[in-house]
């Protein structure tokens, strides 16, 4: 039988999906000649092959019968560079990765509010008309970190800044695929992270396909963009000119390599490069966080900046993938610690079912309680 579907709609999914009519065909078992005729309008697709197209570019399959494509709004503020590089809007991936982030915000503001929660103070405390040194002083104070961590490498620091933003009530979600589909990536070339503020429950997103080195100044970026109350999606590039991002940038950098003691370090009687590793060392941040502040007080070109990067994402492109921490670790860091324990809690002690339980930690419902003690500390 065939489903009289409208060829408008199926060429704007597979589009929407970022799918080629060669690949598209190939999952779905046909030749490409079909996709083409299908979208043409010259032939119609069986109500299977319908079904499965569908499923293939992610989409309800009664969006097929539309009379016309559906328009979608952006969940989240584009704050991203303009710079005539990057095409307008966000791909599928990054869509779909915000409406899971924002399922599980919901889930856990009703939560929230279920505990008698009422509001997150440190969320839009500052504005971005306010001064950079206040903002750091005050997330500082906060969060209970020092000018210069104790110990440990950028990736020690790294957990500890994002255990001690959970204890403040943001969830920090990481991911490098959406959901735990391996099939479909996150694009460090679209996105680095995003920032949802909430009054109740704020969200940060780190794109954990960015360099190991970079995940640190992203997830102060999007810390500043809640201490400020802006929600949107970032790119954490220099050159952003937008207003909130320069401030952005401003707090992450002073945040991480405070102004004073990071030029009272540089020796600037030797090569820029051979001061990165004593200040890797000093304030127990990346080498990338060092050549960015470095570029902000014009300590290096923008060129050698730019060429510091690109060896850095060229080696992490060339890393050995293996070593991957276990599957539960890797669940609780997408969806955050602070939620999955939420989350298991409720199901654990019968106020909420397994199954809804495992779909939003993404643990199987028969493991839910080894997981909790294993992973959690229950």
């Amino acid at each position: 039988m065939e489903a009289l579907i409208n060829p408008d709609v199926l060429r704007w999914a597979r589009e929407r999906a970022s799918l080629s009519t060669s690949t598209l065909a190939k999952s779905l078992g046909t030749q490409e000649d079909n996709v083409l005729a299908w979208e043409q309008g010259r032939k119609k697709p069986s109500f299977t092959q319908a079904m499965n197209y569908a499923r293939q570019t992610y989409i309800p399959f009664g969006y097929l019968y539309l009379s016309q494509p559906p328009e979608e709004n952006l969940p989240l503020p584009d704050l991203r560079t303009v710079n005539g590089k990057r095409e307008p809007g966000y791909s599928l991936a990054l869509m779909d990765t915000i409406r899971w982030a924002m399922e599980r915000q919901d889930w856990y503001r009703d939560y929230l509010t279920s505990q008698g929660v009422t509001e997150n103070r440190v969320v839009g405390r500052f504005s971005v008309s306010d001064n950079v040194d206040v903002i750091v002083a005050d997330i500082r104070t906060t969060l209970g970190i020092s000018n210069k961590p104790n110990r440990g490498d950028f990736d020690d620091y790294f957990k500890s800044l994002v255990g001690k933003i959970e204890a403040a009530g943001i969830l920090v979600m990481r991911n490098s695929i959406v959901n735990n589909n391996t099939s479909r990536p996150l694009l460090v070339e679209e996105f680095r992270g995003f920032a949802i503020s909430d009054k109740l429950a704020p969200v940060i997103f780190i794109n954990t396909a960015d360099c190991h080195e970079a995940r640190l100044f992203t997830l102060a970026h999007e810390l500043s963009h809640i201490w400020i109350g802006r929600s949107g999606v970032s790119d954490g590039e220099p050159q952003n000119h937008r207003s909130e991002e320069i401030l952005c940038n401003a707090v992450a950098a002073e945040l991480l390599t405070p102004e004073r003691e990071f030029l009272s370090v540089w020796d600037a009687d030797v090569e820029w490069q051979d001061n990165i590793p004593h200040l890797i060392k000093f304030f127990h941040v990346s080498g990338w966080v060092i050549a960015r502040r470095a570029l902000t007080f014009n300590l290096i070109t923008a060129s050698e900046y730019g060429a510091f990067i690109a060896k850095k994402i060229a080696e992490h492109k060339a890393r050995s993938k293996t070593g991957a921490p276990p599957y539960n670790r890797l669940q609780t860091g997408r969806v955050s610690k602070t939620l999955a324990t939420a989350v298991a809690s409720e199901a654990l002690s019968g106020r909420m079912l397994y199954r809804d339980a495992a779909r939003l930690i993404g643990v199987k419902p028969h493991k839910l309680s080894d997981y909790s003690k294993k992973e959690l500390g229950f």
